[in-house]
């Protein structure tokens, strides 16, 4: 059994080497691709080459628009163009860690019922099920954006934020979003939603078996339109997996993805760093992998980890 972890990464060079190490150490056999935004920091590969089974790739960075989900798109395209063997692909970034031993959820996935583990929701409902509201979600997944700034300074943020709340109330036929840059969104004349083909929202971290994988590469290849609409969305990350595997009625999905994160009291989707004040809550049974961390802010959370991962 070989689990192909991807790790998306953008910055914190030093964080990444640890979270290879910890993988390879736990895990010889399995296999990691690193897909680097090289546009937000440079990322020597060298340290990697004394792990077999470690490949650098470089990808456009962003935060909200197409970019993670490209970035996500790109790696499967040179996964199956390179013929990767896996059984199972856990996507994590450059500041998630593992809270047990790698044998032991290997195992676990091993004999699991289920060909994948990810969170997963209606976004368009009103149901108790969808945190975001319909409202959120048609105006993340109803809307086609033109992205005008990439970044907005803190002025311009503190000038757009009441207008845009102004803006935004008093009619449905444009939207300003400001949360990444400045993008500007319109009802969409079409989309591919309806009621045999629902919009599903949920985290875009997930831990999917081979043929999972395999069927969303394959749908994303021969489903050109599909992939053209989401890239003009806001965080199609957090909609995109969900959606087209959910709708394949093909596979027995758990509504879960084993992961451990805190969004209280944060802005922009940005969870809380995590601190050794949390490791009670980490190392539950159920949690596989859990972020954000930063080690230079709290690196003791991450030694105590590192002996419960390595039974030392």
């Amino acid at each position: 059994m070989k689990v192909l972890y991807l790790i998306q990464t953008h910055q914190n060079p030093d964080q990444i080497y640890r979270l290879v190490q910890i993988i390879k150490t736990s895990s010889p056999r399995s296999y990691i691709l690193i897909s680097h935004s090289y546009n937000y920091s440079y990322l020597d590969a060298s340290p990697f080459l004394k792990f077999p089974g470690v490949e650098v790739i470089s990808r456009q960075g962003g935060r909200g628009n197409f970019s993670l989900t490209r970035g996500y798109l790109e790696a499967l395209d040179w996964i199956f163009s390179h013929n990767i063997e896996f059984d199972w692909l856990i996507n994590l970034s450059g500041q998630d860690y593992p809270t047990q031993p790698l044998p032991k959820i290997e195992n676990f996935l091993e004999s699991t019922k289920y060909d994948g583990f990810l969170v997963y929701f209606d976004a368009l409902s009103d149901s108790k099920q969808n945190p975001w509201g319909s409202k959120l979600g048609k105006r993340r997944y109803l809307y086609q954006y033109l992205q005008l700034s990439e970044s907005l300074s803190f002025w311009q943020q503190a000038i757009m934020k009441p207008l845009q709340e102004v803006i935004n109330h008093m009619q449905s036929l444009v939207y300003i979003h400001s949360s990444y840059g400045l993008r500007i969104g319109i009802p969409a004349y079409c989309y591919p939603f309806n009621a045999k083909f629902l919009c599903y929202g949920g985290s875009f971290f997930s831990t999917l078996s081979q043929k999972t994988v395999q069927y969303l590469y394959n749908f994303s290849k021969h489903n050109p339109q599909f992939v053209d609409y989401y890239k003009k969305l806001i965080i199609p990350e957090e909609s995109y997996v969900q959606t087209v595997l959910v709708n394949s009625q093909r596979f027995n999905l758990c509504n879960e993805n084993k992961r451990y994160y805190d969004f209280s009291k944060t802005k922009l989707g940005h969870p809380r760093l995590l601190t050794i004040e949390d490791y009670p809550a980490l190392i539950k049974d159920d949690i596989h992998f859990a972020r954000k961390f930063d080690m230079t802010q709290d690196s003791k959370v991450l030694d105590w980890l590192d002996a419960r991962i390595l039974q030392v």
